[in-house]
């Protein structure tokens, strides 16, 4: 009898640990499907020809955010080859400084509004003033839903998947840490988006049968001041126990490495460094030097900046929007020259620029 009940504990521990290999494997198999090139547009390939003669006002977030920065400068060049006229106004991280942009841009009496990178009900005064006035309205992760938001006057809010994006980066540290990973998720609860994909990390962590640590709610404007005392508090805390940092954007990590150095952990250890998005050049610089961060889950932000353009020329031209969801790719050391070469950004080679000069007339 106790060798059958030997023999079947033997067996049942066997069928835990294939089951927990199959877990981590999995994992690593799906975060896979989206660490490869993208060398196809898929994209539209049809819409209006460009309006002339348009002037339009970009309201940036903040311009030290590196996501708000690769948009930006997308819009920029798409708008040089489109012929219209751009004037950029910075938020500068806050709500106040925001709502003078946004008042700024309603006096220019621009032919286009482009939203980048917040929430867009955090303005609807001017939001409303806008759809009164009939200005088209687009957006760069205003909301968590892609494409329309017709009740706040934009014609599309554009962004990779943000459920996919946090899936992705959540079962990356997941099959990394061997199917046992301790997590602190970093978050800001001023973003709707930022909340839904902070919430998708930690559902994803727990489905797998990972920890979570913590789940910090901390500003993105104020990360330069919070981060490296918050980084050292959670050190002191959790120890070795906190194998993996999870953050929905990369300026989170920006602040943490001198506190991490202090602390005695070289580039390469734990807690790694993980970001649902976007892809900034300084993120870039610190998996490319194993310096800090581990992994982003990097969107198209120059390719996004390029969409933009287009999906407000749709409005301009009473056309619908295009229905494109841009890819994303999750850039590691090991993949980090694809899709960019040794520039500090993933811009796709599946030839956006000029799929979008022949929709415009201008190639």
């Amino acid at each position: 009898m106790l060798k059958r009940l030997l023999t079947v504990t033997i067996l049942l521990a066997g069928t835990t640990l294939a089951a927990h290999a199959d877990a981590v494997s999995d994992a690593m198999a799906d975060v896979q499907k989206y660490a490869g090139q993208k060398t196809t547009w898929d994209g539209p390939t049809s819409g209006p020809k460009a309006a002339e003669g348009k002037t339009i006002v970009v309201l940036a977030a903040d311009m030290k955010n590196g996501g708000v920065l690769g948009v930006t400068k997308g819009i920029q060049e798409a708008v040089f080859m489109i012929g219209w006229n751009v004037n950029v106004l910075d938020g500068a991280g806050s709500i106040q400084s925001r709502a003078a942009a946004f008042g700024q841009a309603l006096a220019l009496k621009p032919d286009g509004i482009i939203i980048n990178g917040f929430d867009a009900v955090e303005q609807q005064a001017a939001l409303d003033q806008a759809k009164a006035a009939g200005i088209p309205m687009v957006s760069w992760h205003a909301s968590p839903v892609i494409g329309p938001d017709p009740e706040n006057g934009i014609f599309a809010n554009v962004s990779t998947d943000a459920m996919e994006v946090s899936a992705a980066a959540a079962k990356w540290a997941y099959a990394d840490a061997g199917g046992k990973p301790g997590v602190v998720i970093f978050t800001d609860s001023t973003y709707a988006i930022a909340i839904a994909k902070a919430d998708k990390i930690k559902e994803t962590i727990e489905e797998l049968g990972g920890t979570v640590l913590e789940y910090v709610d901390t500003p993105i404007a104020d990360t330069s001041s919070r981060m490296p005392t918050l980084t050292t508090a959670l050190l002191q805390k959790y120890g070795a126990s906190w194998t993996h940092a999870l953050a929905i954007n990369d300026i989170y990590f920006d602040f943490m490495g001198p506190s991490l150095a202090a602390a005695g952990i070289p580039g390469d250890g734990a807690p790694k460094a993980v970001a649902a998005g976007d892809g900034s050049e300084s993120a870039y610089q610190r998996i490319r030097s194993s310096q800090y961060q581990a992994v982003t889950v990097a969107e198209p932000l120059n390719l996004q900046g390029w969409q933009l353009v287009d999906e407000l020329n749709r409005a301009m031209n009473g056309a619908e929007w295009s229905g494109y969801t841009s890819p994303l790719h999750v850039v590691t050391k090991d993949n980090i020259s694809f899709d960019g070469g040794d520039r500090n950004i993933f811009d796709p080679g599946n030839g956006y620029r000029e799929e979008y000069g022949k929709i415009w007339g201008k190639q």
